[in-house]
């Protein structure tokens, strides 16, 4: 029903235009309570069984939203209906800001895939946390948390922390994002003494309280010698584990011409074609990690099989993005359905 009635008539509309569209009626929908449960009921294909502790939060399953999709948190009481085991807000800034001039989000049908160029477009941390407050389905939370663009590397970690101190009390986990390629210099801080200096400091003040698991989030443009080099940093600061990955600035073996892409512009790439690199960089990881931290695997997942190579890869969670965009609401069951043997 979605890819034959639904997609076609929302990709009428410009990307970021047909996501406000589609999550303004759908928040709407599961406001109404027969509705809503309708479709949990759908939807929702919960089984006691797939349940699976990870950092110490315990998941009901593997599959779950990455970051991007709700960055504000405005649609996690309505985004849980679907049947998601976590879900990943932001990336939250310490102050709000408006992001990159649009248009910012293109569609490659042909590929499968996304360009996005968005910047960091949020309302704040503050706002965020007051919205995180009042959610009022069970499901876990994770903060995906950036600098703001105006703010020098070298201040970087001030701003990470000020994300950390704020969202706190409301947030189950939290993604340290230094890899997006949207916000310029950004991806220098993934850099050995860079990411060392952000990781300390939050471990620092995360022993102070009730300690809350932390994932580094990366690029998948990294070479051998830098994941190398983030695996170290990662056993060195004790956090809970790596997120694989980001969307890449690469643009090879794609099926959309050349003027178009020249058209669009810069912007992270996402979907089908970043599934093998993806895949790749979590089996290197999960070589590298030899079980002492948790990978969580995100790139190019539109089907069970996909989400299970990535899990036989080393991943130990999987998201969806650019897959539950083209493939519908359906995704997270039928991946659930695939996954359910997996111990």
């Amino acid at each position: 029903m979605y890819k034959l009635l639904f997609r076609p008539l929302l990709f009428l509309l410009p990307a970021e235009a047909a996501h406000a569209v589609t999550m303004g009626i759908f928040n709407v929908i599961t406001r109404i309570p027969f509705l809503k449960l309708l479709i949990k009921n759908s939807y929702s294909g919960e089984d006691k069984n797939q349940s699976v502790n990870i950092a110490g939060l315990n998941f009901k399953n593997r599959v779950g939203l990455a970051a991007g999709f709700d960055k504000n948190g405005k649609y996690i009481n309505a985004l849980a209906c679907l049947g998601f085991g976590h879900i990943e807000v932001g990336t939250v800034t310490p102050l709000s800001q408006p992001g990159n001039p649009k248009p910012r989000l293109f569609r490659l049908k042909k590929d499968e895939a996304l360009i996005n160029r968005m910047g960091f477009n949020n309302d704040g941390a503050k706002a965020v946390a007051g919205r995180l407050k009042k959610k009022k389905q069970n499901i876990i939370v994770g903060v995906n948390i950036g600098k703001n663009k105006d703010t020098p590397n070298e201040q970087a970690v001030d701003d990470y922390e000020k994300c950390f101190r704020e969202l706190y009390d409301v947030a189950d986990y939290f993604v340290v994002n230094v890899s997006s390629p949207n916000t310029p210099g950004l991806r220098e801080l993934q850099e050995k003494e860079a990411l060392r200096k952000i990781l300390f400091r939050l471990q620092e003040i995360n022993s102070e309280e009730r300690r809350k698991p932390i994932f580094l989030k990366i690029s998948p443009d990294l070479t051998l010698s830098q994941l190398d080099d983030i695996v170290e940093v990662v056993l060195e600061t004790k956090i809970a584990g790596v997120i694989g990955s980001n969307t890449t600035i690469a643009r090879e073996h794609l099926r959309t011409p050349k003027p178009q892409l020249l058209t669009i512009g810069n912007g992270g790439l996402s979907g089908r074609p970043l599934a093998k690199s993806s895949t790749e960089m979590i089996r290197y990881l999960s070589l590298k990690a030899q079980g002492k931290f948790s990978i969580i695997g995100c790139g190019g997942i539109f089907s069970g099989n996909d989400a299970l190579e990535k899990i036989n890869a080393g991943a130990d969670l999987v998201q969806l993005y650019t897959g539950f965009i083209y493939e519908g609401p359906s995704l997270v069951k039928k991946i659930c359905k695939k996954l359910s043997d997996v111990r």
